[in-house]
């Protein structure tokens, strides 16, 4: 599959890199920073399978790169990522023809499904149309009833997988935000810490998790089911 993925966060766009060749190591992918490298890559006429488009990203003024992407290029799937699902951008990006609304907070699992299966022509939404509510894919498991009380379960498998890591309170704060591709001075910002401070928090939990940098860090983390924080990256990326 060829896609475009374009995204100003590095570590959340080399982490979805590193699920997706591992899904799929045939995998052709171009990358793009901002809305005008996307802008740039679709010009050359490169025969994307799927584009994805963060929401936030510099250019993408709100849903103007979409409907720039929707009427230049209307035969090309594109799909929406974002820090966070709001109801009404979800229901709005579909309005505008997109093909799916992937929010970084799923696992790493769950977003490589979400893409396939609108790489099969279906649509992937993390709301079900009829109750208004998460369906349950968006969990990863396709036998979810209550997807609030599967949310919550996972929650608590996984952060018990971070205290046999022996990772400190503070560490099992951060990981939240290494999932979402956060640099140190978001993440110190966040938590009011100096940047030297949760350089060293960084380090340990590399350490810890037995990875040879952030991404890979990231990636263990996802697999752990670890959630990103859903409204960091700059409050809702």
């Amino acid at each position: 599959m060829k896609l475009l993925i374009a995204d100003d966060h590095t570590l959340f766009r080399d982490t979805l890199v590193q699920y997706i060749e591992r899904a799929s190591p045939d995998s052709q992918i171009v990358l793009a920073r901002d809305f005008f490298e996307a802008r740039d890559a679709l010009n050359k006429g490169a025969d994307f399978e799927l584009i994805i488009l963060d929401f936030r990203m510099p250019g993408m003024n709100g849903f103007e790169g979409l409907e720039y992407v929707r009427e230049n290029f209307p035969d090309k799937p594109v799909a929406i990522m974002s820090g966070v699902a709001e109801k009404e951008d979800v229901r709005k990006a579909l309005d505008m023809g997109a093909k799916g609304y992937f929010p970084k907070t799923m696992s790493g699992k769950s977003l490589i499904g979400a893409i396939q299966e609108v790489l099969k022509g279906n649509l992937f939404v993390p709301f079900d149309s009829e109750t208004k509510d998460y369906m349950p894919a968006y969990y990863n498991d396709p036998n979810t009833v209550d997807g609030k009380a599967q949310e919550a379960d996972n929650s608590r498998s996984a952060e018990e997988s971070l205290k046999s890591l022996g990772l400190t309170p503070r560490e099992r704060e951060i990981v939240h935000f290494l999932a979402a591709g956060s640099a140190n001075k978001d993440i110190a910002l966040a938590l009011d810490l100096q940047v030297v401070t949760v350089k060293l928090h960084v380090r340990s939990i590399c350490r810890k998790l037995d990875a040879k940098n952030r991404t890979q860090a990231a990636l263990k983390l996802r697999d752990y089911g670890i959630r990103a924080v859903g409204s960091q990256e700059t409050d809702a990326k």
